[in-house]
This record gives C-alpha cells, sequence and structure tokens, in this order.
C-alpha cells in the first residue's frame, strides 16, 4: 500500500506523525485514514480560535467540542465515530509523551437511540392475510405460510426450513430450532391450524406430485421454499393488499409481537415465543406500543 500524502497546511503537525504512525503500524486503509483525518482536522479547526494544538487540550475542549457537534444537528453515529478518534489520537499521544494525562479518559459516549421497526397495523396484516387467492394450490401456500408466520412470529429462516415432523396440527403447537439451534414450542393458533390442514389435503399434494419430500412448504418445483422467494411473495401480496410500509418477512415477526402486546400479553411469554435470550431484546416492542399509544392519543384526544 502505497503511504497517504499529507493534505498542504493547516493540520495539526501531530495530527500528521499519528496518521503515519497508523499507515506503519496497522496498513490501515486509505479510506479509514482519512475518516481519521476529517475527524481530527474538525477539532483542530474547533480550538484554532483558542490559538490551541491537539497536545494542548483539556477535557472540558474536547467535550465541548462534541457537545458543539451534537448541537450542530451532527448524527449520534459520526459523534461516536468522532470520539473513537480522539481517544485513538490521545492514547498515540500519551505513549509518545506529547501530553502527561488523557484528556479523552472520561469523556462518555452519547447513546444511540433505539431504533423502532416499522410494524404493520392489524387491518393492514388482515388485508395482507386476505390477498392470496386460495383457490390454487400456490395460493393457498402462500396463505398457509403468511398465516403461520404471522400466528408464530418465527424468523423466515425457521418457517422456511420446518419439515413435517415439526408440526403437530392437533395439539396446536409446531417444534422450531432457533439461533443456536435452540429448541422452542410455539402455539399455532386455530386459523393456522385450519390453513395448515387445507394446505396439507389440497395444496402439497399437488405440488409434491411424486416422491418423498420432509420439507413442510414446497416450491412449484418441489423443492422447498427459499428464503428469497417468500421475501419476494410478502413484497407482491403487500402491493395487492396495498399497504405502504416496506414489508419484509420480519414485518410479520414485529407485528406479531406488537400486536400481542398490544392486547395484553406479557413481556417473558412474548419472549419465549420469539425465542430471545434477553429480555431486553424483546422490550424494543413495548417501545412500539407505548408510541402508538401516544400517537393515538396525539390524534383523538381532544387535548392532545
Amino acid at each position: 500500500m502505497d503511504k497517504p500524502k499529507n493534505p498542504a497546511g493547516g493540520l495539526d503537525e501531530d495530527v500528521h506523525q499519528f496518521l503515519d504512525a497508523l499507515w506503519l503500524e496497522k496498513n490501515l486503509s486509505a479510506n479509514t485514514l482519512q475518516a481519521y483525518r476529517q475527524d481530527l482536522d474538525s477539532l483542530f479547526r474547533y480550538l484554532q480560535p483558542r490559538e490551541m494544538r491537539l497536545r494542548q487540550a483539556e477535557h472540558a475542549d474536547l467535550a465541548g467540542f462534541l457537545a458543539t457537534r451534537l448541537s450542530a444537528g451532527a448524527a449520534l453515529r459520526s459523534v461516536r465515530r468522532q470520539l473513537s478518534s480522539l481517544r485513538s489520537f490521545y492514547a498515540h499521544a500519551l505513549r509518545e509523551g506529547w501530553i502527561r494525562r488523557d484528556p479523552s479518559l472520561d469523556l462518555s459516549s452519547p447513546r444511540l437511540g433505539r431504533h423502532l421497526p416499522e410494524v404493520p397495523t392489524e387491518s393492514e396484516i388482515e388485508a395482507l392475510l386476505a390477498a392470496p387467492d386460495q383457490s390454487h394450490p400456490l395460493g393457498l401456500r402462500d396463505a398457509a405460510m403468511l398465516e403461520l408466520l404471522y400466528a408464530t412470529g418465527l424468523r423466515v429462516s425457521e418457517l422456511v426450513t420446518l419439515q413435517l415432523s415439526q408440526i403437530d396440527i392437533a395439539a396446536g403447537v409446531l417444534k422450531t430450532f432457533g439461533k443456536g439451534r435452540k429448541e422452542r414450542l410455539v402455539p399455532i393458533g386455530e386459523r393456522a391450524q385450519d390453513l395448515l390442514v387445507d394446505y396439507l389435503r389440497r395444496a402439497r399434494p399437488e405440488l409434491l406430485q411424486q416422491g418423498a419430500q420432509a420439507a413442510l412448504f414446497l416450491s412449484q418445483r418441489a423443492a422447498p421454499m427459499t428464503r428469497q422467494r417468500f421475501w419476494q411473495l410478502i413484497r407482491h401480496y403487500g402491493r395487492i393488499a396495498g399497504i405502504r410500509c416496506r414489508l419484509s418477512p420480519h414485518s410479520l415477526r414485529h407485528a406479531f409481537a406488537t400486536h400481542l402486546l398490544d392486547h395484553g400479553a406479557d413481556l417473558r411469554s412474548v419472549q419465549l415465543m420469539l425465542g430471545h435470550a434477553q429480555l431486553s431484546t424483546t422490550e424494543i416492542y413495548t417501545h412500539i406500543a407505548q408510541a402508538r399509544l401516544q400517537a393515538l392519543h396525539a390524534a383523538h384526544h381532544p387535548r392532545g
């Protein structure tokens, strides 16, 4: 890799030496070195009116710099990356003896806000589930898959790899294997049970034609359904149903959890059905439910 060229003028000479050290010791890409350069150049320009070099900056100067970036509307991820660059620079400065104390040590990283996924409403889900034409084998298969996915909250990989032996329709449960091959039992629900019985009687034998196949859901060629094909089907039926939000198989998993909580299910039960290892992973759905209640209140309460 060719040694990156330093831009002419302006930038603190300590930064040039730091970047050279990164290039020699870690063989970082030109893009990564440029990101470091931009982050440290931002601090350099912040300190310029005070006629300070980076090695002269104190904790309060760095905290003020980060606060200024946030107040100017910089993305949290960008500010977190800048803090990481500062910590790397000042750790290097301490090793080189340029400073006696690292001013970045006690800086707290700004917390990223929790991203709330877009979840289809109950009426949108109803329209989606009604979209397949059940008079044809493929449409009946699709209806059964959509209904089962919404009824169980399975991951798409769990859905398309289901085997006949994993379904107990009489008991109304299925057995699935999640991340780390952890086994769990999930209730199916009456509507999904009815559609599965209909699919197994009327559609699957036609799709199977001849031979044996352990997979529950089959393609037109009697092969197991793939994740990619099912993804395409959900988008297709979403368009038919007139759903505006961007649908994916995971949208039905989100809807499963959110709608359960909307109707009073406890968080621990939802965690078990989803197969989450940590309850904190499931808690995002309580935030979605709360956000929906707030939006409903704002839209319909006379003083909202």
